[in-house]
C-alpha cells in the first residue's frame, strides 16, 4: 500500500515537473519574441541616426552655401566701392569739362541703373538667406522630433518588457497574491506601450507634416 501511495506521489511530482518545463518552454519563446522586436526597434534607432547624418550633411552644404554668398557680397560691396570712386572722378570730370555735361549726366544714369541692378540684388540675397534661416529652423524642429521618436521608442521598450516581466511572474506564481503585482505591473506596461506608440505616431505625423512643409506643422512646433 505504501508502496503504491509513493509511485503515485512519484507521478505527481513528475507531472509537475513536466508542466514546469512546458511553462519554462513558452517562457523562453516569449523572451526570443522580444528579443526580434528589441533587434527590430535597435535597427529602425540606426535608421533614425542615418537620417539625422543626412540632415546633418544638408547642414554642412547650406553653410557652404553661405560662405559663398558672403563672398558674393564681399564682390559687390568692392564694386560699389570702385562705383563710388568713379562717381567722384566723374563729378571732377564734370566740373572741369562743363561742355561734356550731358555725356557725363548720361553715364550718371547708367551707374545709377547698376546701383538700383545692385539693389536687387542685395534684397534678392537677402531674401534667400532669409529662406535659408526658415529651412534651418525647420530642420532643428525634425531633429527635435526625432530625438522624440527615439525616447517613445525606449519606452515602448521598457513597456514591452515589463509586460513580458509581468507575463513571466503570472506564469511562475499563477494565482496567488503575487497576482495583484502582476496585474498591476501589466497593466502598467500596457499603459506605458500604449504612451510610446501614441507618442511615437505623433511625432512621425510632425516630422511628415514638416517636410512636406505645411503651415499646421509650423503651429503645432511654434
Amino acid at each position: 500500500m505504501d508502496e503504491r501511495k509513493f509511485y503515485d506521489e512519484l507521478a505527481a511530482a513528475l507531472d509537475r515537473i513536466q508542466l514546469l518545463l512546458s511553462r519554462s518552454l513558452e517562457v523562453q519563446e516569449q523572451s526570443r519574441e522580444t528579443e526580434r522586436a528589441i533587434h527590430a526597434l535597435e535597427k529602425q534607432r540606426t535608421e533614425t541616426t542615418s537620417g539625422l547624418l543626412e540632415y546633418a550633411n544638408t547642414e554642412s552644404a547650406l553653410a557652404q552655401q553661405r560662405t559663398g554668398m558672403a563672398e558674393e557680397r564681399t564682390a559687390l560691396v568692392r564694386e560699389q566701392t570702385s562705383l563710388s570712386t568713379r562717381s567722384t572722378e566723374l563729378a571732377a570730370i564734370r566740373t572741369d569739362l562743363s561742355r561734356d555735361r550731358t555725356v557725363i549726366a548720361g553715364q550718371r544714369t547708367d551707374l545709377a541703373v547698376l546701383r538700383t541692378d545692385f539693389s536687387r540684388a542685395r534684397t534678392n540675397l537677402a531674401e534667400q538667406r532669409t529662406r535659408m534661416a526658415d529651412t534651418r529652423t525647420i530642420f532643428s524642429k525634425v531633429r527635435t522630433e526625432l530625438a522624440r521618436e527615439r525616447t517613445y521608442l525606449a519606452l515602448i521598450r521598457t513597456g514591452l518588457a515589463l509586460l513580458v516581466l509581468s507575463v513571466g511572474f503570472f506564469r511562475l506564481f499563477s494565482l496567488s497574491l503575487w497576482s495583484v503585482f502582476d496585474a498591476a505591473l501589466g497593466l502598467g506596461s500596457l499603459a506605458m506601450a500604449f504612451a510610446g506608440l501614441s507618442g511615437y505616431w505623433r511625432s512621425s505625423r510632425l516630422i511628415k507634416m514638416l517636410e512636406t512643409g505645411t503651415v499646421e506643422a509650423r503651429e503645432l512646433t511654434s
